[in-house]
């Protein structure tokens, strides 16, 4: 049991160990005025500053929740720490050499606090694995780094390492060093097996995960053999001191940027945290092994309070592949959370910034973060990609999935200009309508509680243009009643509808019509029609399935519902009428694509849809006049 520490030495640590310093490691102090500063405080949660520290007498006291002292709570309390533990890393931090009082004597080393003694292991255990890096066994590991663009410096300055492929390579210079068995396996650097403990990493690179003050508590491993049937990845265990939900690789060399910048940068992995401050940006973190959560949320945003009192950015970095999608979704779970602006910055040809270094150079890694895009527009833009917005039932159907996301905005103000954007994505151009819409989904929300986001499914395969057994439509729509009388006349009146066939299966706007107007085609189209009756048969017979069999039949025996008797004239003015139309979706589509396009960054494409737009409002005044 470790016996007392000197109270001289308690006060040397106090004395030694500026308060401000080390608050300032774990959030963002400015000044206060009188002397004092004042951040954000790390024991509640709070979006304006209420905790001050006076560094002229070495305490803390935080206005909002209560909590005050000197320097050594302060790590006892946000560590979780004794006061032995607390007094020893801050000793450590200091270089003191701490003196324990038992029977008159001075413990020895292996008395220590357990805390102290796993960070002590972690300290040991770096060691190792950087010399051995070195090593000739560790050429693997070697050329993994220079692969992606890392030397020796950069290992050195991130403390990169290699795990010996031996059983017991790191528990062996361990014990040497004075850890027990118990110790080794209790740091999560040593496993425990019916022989004693043996290494938790062989054979993999390591990079040291360190705590925002900088102590080592854990590692993070990849495999370099891929005959091992382990994971890619291997982190440190939950231990007494490595908590991967509270810790995030990198913090400790990002915090004063972070601090400064106003903006911490997340990305995926312990590579991609090099490539980016490499790159230039030195913002950039990673989890450890888990998901970005509420408890990473929460070191952050003490650091990124801001002169404003605002939260600052927060920018995610996602493939652009299905899994960075998912990775989005969660991240917008959480976004309610953020007291911060959140964006996300994707790479669409799916590189993560490692390899995007590697390939296109440090300016590509710092282009990916500053074309970051708001995670509301991302998400939203994500969710109406899936849809054909080239149709109007697209867009319905892209609104409606798009306004569940726009409806779970908290803020009015931000709703209603996403709710604007959203119009103008869609190409809708009908602001109050998408709004209403929106508006629908907010009141659906709070009547349903409100509960947190979750991604809409996937549209369904939209039929195709032969499924005459698609989902039945409103035979009262005008203009769906004007496709089919245009059909009737073409399967009753072959004679009369010479310009049937030229009209094209576009003309026709849902897939049951469509199927009717290839199976014409497919017979040679009206002008090969013979005899009424034969005609009708024939197309009965061609047809692939008794559902549109059926149709045809139908067609054949509807009235045509008009006034007096049908002509020539009367029959290409329904069917001119059917040309119309069909031009004025393609004019409404081509509207939409262009409002959906950034003309300063698609200026081809733009300029191609605008020609073609001009052509067909051509062809349609030529229809008019006719």
């Amino acid at each position: 049991m470790a016996g007392r520490i000197r109270d001289e030495d308690v006060a040397l640590v106090r004395e030694r160990t500026p308060i401000a310093d080390v608050v300032g490691e774990y959030l963002q102090l400015r000044n206060a005025g009188g002397g004092s500063l004042k951040g954000l405080c790390p024991f509640h949660d709070e979006k304006s500053p209420s905790f001050n520290v006076t560094p002229a007498r070495g305490l803390y006291y935080c206005f909002g929740c209560g909590e005050g002292g000197d320097v050594i709570r302060f790590i006892q309390q946000i560590e979780t720490l004794s006061f032995v533990e607390a007094v020893e890393s801050l000793a450590h931090q200091s270089g003191i050499r701490l003196r324990y009082e038992q029977g008159g004597g001075h413990t020895s080393r292996q008395d220590q606090g357990q805390r102290q003694r796993l960070i002590e292991a972690h300290r040991e255990a770096q060691r190792f694995y950087a010399e051995q890096l070195l090593a000739p066994a560790a050429k693997e590991g070697r050329r993994f780094l220079t692969e992606r663009g890392f030397g020796r410096a950069d290992a050195e300055h991130f403390g990169v390492g290699y795990a010996p492929g031996g059983w017991e390579a790191l528990t062996g210079r361990l014990r040497d060093a004075g850890f027990s068995d118990q110790e080794i396996v209790t740091a999560g650097l040593a496993g425990q097996g019916r022989r004693g403990a043996y290494d938790k990493f062989r054979n993999r690179l390591v990079w040291p995960v360190r705590e925002v003050n900088g102590e080592i508590v854990g590692f993070g491993a990849r495999k370099l053999d891929p005959d091992d049937d382990g994971p890619k990845y291997l982190n440190t265990p939950e231990t007494p001191i490595f908590k991967k939900g509270h810790l995030l690789y990198g913090l400790d060399l990002a915090k004063r940027e972070i601090a400064r910048e106003h903006r911490a940068v997340i990305v995926e992995g312990y590579t991609d945290v090099m490539a980016c401050h490499l790159a230039g940006v030195p913002t950039a973190v990673a989890t450890c092994g888990t998901s970005f959560g509420e408890d990473h949320l929460k070191v952050l945003r003490r650091m990124l309070l801001g002169r404003s009192n605002q939260g600052g950015e927060v920018v995610f970095t996602f493939d652009g592949d299905a899994a960075g999608r998912r990775a989005a979704v969660r991240a917008f779970a959480e976004e309610h959370g953020f007291a911060s602006e959140t964006f996300v910055a994707v790479q669409p040809d799916g590189l993560d910034p490692c390899d995007l270094r590697q390939s296109r150079g440090d300016a590509a890694v710092r282009d990916l973060v500053a074309d970051r895009k708001p995670l509301y527009e991302f998400m939203i833009r994500t969710v109406i990609e899936q849809y054909d917005l080239d149709t109007a039932e697209g867009r319905m159907a892209g609104l409606d999935a798009a306004a569940e996301i726009v409806a779970s905005i908290r803020n009015d103000g931000v709703r209603k200009l996403y709710g604007v954007n959203l119009d103008h994505w869609l190409g809708i151009m009908d602001e109050s309508f998408v709004q209403r819409r929106v508006s629908a989904h907010v009141a659906a929300r709070r009547r349903s509680g409100g509960g947190a986001y979750s991604a809409p499914a996937r549209p369904a395969p939209q039929a195709s243009a032969g499924a005459a057994d698609a989902a039945p439509y409103d035979v009262r729509d005008p203009s769906l009643q004007r496709e089919r009388q245009a059909l009737k006349i073409a399967v009753q009146h072959p004679g009369l509808a010479g310009e049937f066939d030229d009209l094209g299966a576009d003309s026709f706007s849902v897939p049951q019509h469509r199927a009717v107007y290839e199976l014409i085609s497919a017979q040679g189209g009206v002008g090969a029609a013979g005899d009424a009756r034969q005609w009708v048969a024939g197309l009965c017979d061609a047809a692939p399935d008794e559902a549109q069999r059926a149709f045809v039949t139908r067609l054949a025996v509807e009235p045509l519902e008009i006034y007096g008797e049908l002509d020539e004239h009367y029959a290409q003015e329904i069917l001119g009428t059917i040309k119309i139309h069909s031009i004025n979706r393609r004019v409404a589509n081509l509207k939409s694509r262009l409002g959906r396009l950034d003309p300063a960054a698609q200026p081809d494409e733009y300029q191609r849809l605008f020609a073609e737009l001009m052509s067909v409002e051509q062809e349609k005044r030529v229809m008019r006049e006719r």
